[in-house]
């Protein structure tokens, strides 16, 4: 039985080792030191029901998101200027490409959103700019001294676009629209439903901007700005 139980042990060990290595290749890897204070900070207004990911790390996280109904990348239009936007881009960085890209964003946004259900500030650090993360971790804090915590499913990613690339100086900025099919819900410190809270799922859509300093051959992306579309 203990030879089982450490081959089952390697065999996720090896698992979790390449979805890392995945999401490094696309977004870079995240040390939490990368910040030189010189970022382009957009405003971050984040949303009084945030959109959690359905992920199981934890009890407050519910199942993974359903795939099976996500339709394929929309392409970028011929001669508009998101095209000539991400042609900015490919001209300072030659590795850049929009599909591998949308690959990366579409786990970061699962990661992040799930740290946040968590509250796993820890793992915000490394992945958020600081105006970004310091509005998820006042979040995080109010739920608990609140005793409050967060629920939440993403039924269905229904589509994951690139829609607004640009340079800005040397720094690309990257825009990515998440529409998703979604459940949250908060509980008190009782595991009681809060007021008004609802088991039926909804439509969210998130506009998320990712950023880096293409100057440098670091080649993290940090999130720095989010939106949720009402």
């Amino acid at each position: 039985m203990g030879e089982f139980q450490f081959i089952d042990i390697v065999f996720f060990a090896m698992v979790a080792l390449f979805l890392v290595l995945r999401l490094r290749s696309v977004l870079g890897k995240r040390t939490g030191n990368e910040r030189t204070g010189n970022e382009q900070r957009q405003p971050d207004p984040l949303s009084p029901t945030p959109a959690p990911t359905g992920r199981k790390d934890s009890d407050n996280v519910i199942a993974m998101p359903d795939r099976s109904g996500a339709r394929d990348t929309a392409p970028i239009p011929s001669g508009s200027p998101l095209e000539a936007g991400v042609a900015e881009i490919r001209a300072v960085d030659r590795s850049f490409n929009e599909r591998e890209f949308i690959g990366g964003a579409r786990q970061a946004f699962e990661m992040i959103l799930g740290a946040f259900a968590q509250g796993d500030v820890k793992t915000l650090r490394g992945l958020l700019s600081d105006e970004v993360y310091a509005n998820f971790a006042n979040e995080i804090e109010r739920r608990e001294k609140a005793g409050e915590k967060l629920e939440s499913t993403i039924q269905r990613m229904r589509s994951v676009d690139i829609v607004d690339a640009k340079l800005q100086g040397s720094e690309a900025m990257v825009t990515v629209k998440f529409v998703t099919d979604q459940v949250n819900m908060l509980r008190d410190d009782k595991g009681e439903p809060l007021p008004d809270q609802s088991t039926a799922a909804h439509e969210v859509v998130d506009l998320w901007t990712f950023a880096r300093d293409t100057r440098t051959n670091d080649p993290n992306w940090l999130l720095v700005a989010t939106d949720t579309v009402q």
